[in-house]
């Protein structure tokens, strides 16, 4: 199977979990506490059972990363590694706020080379194959043509530790309010980085990420022709702990904000 199959697969399955998890959203939903402000629902881990089901049985093979269970599944060495999130935003799925979605990264030897995120209360679907561009609900995409920080639209997050650890973000978040037209706060990483992709955001930055928050979302906006990397300016990798993304001048503009503070 080539890679174009194995990424139309990846998005039958995401496609499966998003009917899933729109059929949970119809019920009352059971919460469960990770942490003082980190959720998990029913629907996070039946969404997650369905593709990880879906994974073993078509690519028994390949290497699982998931939020909810951990490493599954080795793989061979060098071989294809799924890295799920089967619910990302599950505090607005909890509270009935419409911005989740169902994100699959898929990597070999470290690097993204396909990717779904998608957003099913909006339909949309927001897939990235290595060398041959982003789409979304296969139409391509474009990173934005903006230049100037002052006039971009960012977006970001805050880490589940914001209560306790001093690196929460609240610092940087004020920096670029006052650096940039505006700042948005969606509660989904993946989306952000799909609509940063798609140019409806102009860059992104956030800390403490986990593999599946970003596996997806970073090949959609390197083939929508926009850069990701660390604070410094690093080559991003897969578990890196910071990123940025955006166009080139968005990207470094946001980074050079960043090593001030």
């Amino acid at each position: 199977m080539d890679e174009r199959q194995l990424l139309e697969e990846a998005v039958r399955i995401a496609r499966d979990a998003g009917e899933l998890l729109k059929e949970h959203r119809t019920r009352p939903v059971e919460v469960r506490h990770k942490g003082a402000v980190d959720l998990v629902t029913q629907a996070d881990q039946a969404s997650e059972d369905l593709i990880l089901s879906s994974i073993r049985r078509r690519f028994p093979d390949h290497g699982i990363l998931a939020e909810e269970s951990g490493d599954a599944a080795r793989g061979e060495r060098g071989g294809y590694q799924w890295v799920v999130d089967p619910l990302d935003g599950t505090t607005n799925f909890a509270h009935g706020l419409p911005i989740w979605s169902v994100s699959i990264g898929i990597l070999r030897g470290g690097e993204p080379r396909c990717a779904v995120v998608l957003d099913p209360t909006r339909d949309e679907c927001f897939t990235a194959l290595r060398g041959a561009g982003a789409r979304c609900n296969g139409e391509p995409i474009r990173v934005s043509a903006t230049e100037d920080l002052e006039q971009a639209l960012l977006v970001t997050g805050f880490p589940y530790d914001i209560r306790t650890s001093p690196e929460n973000n609240l610092d940087y978040f004020e920096r670029f309010m006052k650096r940039s037209r505006a700042v948005r706060r969606l509660g989904s990483a993946a989306i952000d980085l799909a609509y940063v992709a798609c140019g409806r955001f102009d860059g992104f930055w956030e800390l403490k990420l986990a593999p599946w928050d970003v596996a997806a979302g970073w090949l959609l906006v390197e083939e929508a022709g926009g850069e990701v990397t660390r604070f410094g300016g690093e080559a991003f990798e897969l578990h890196a702990r910071d990123i940025v993304a955006g166009g080139g001048r968005i990207a470094a503009s946001i980074r050079e904000v960043l090593r001030g503070a």
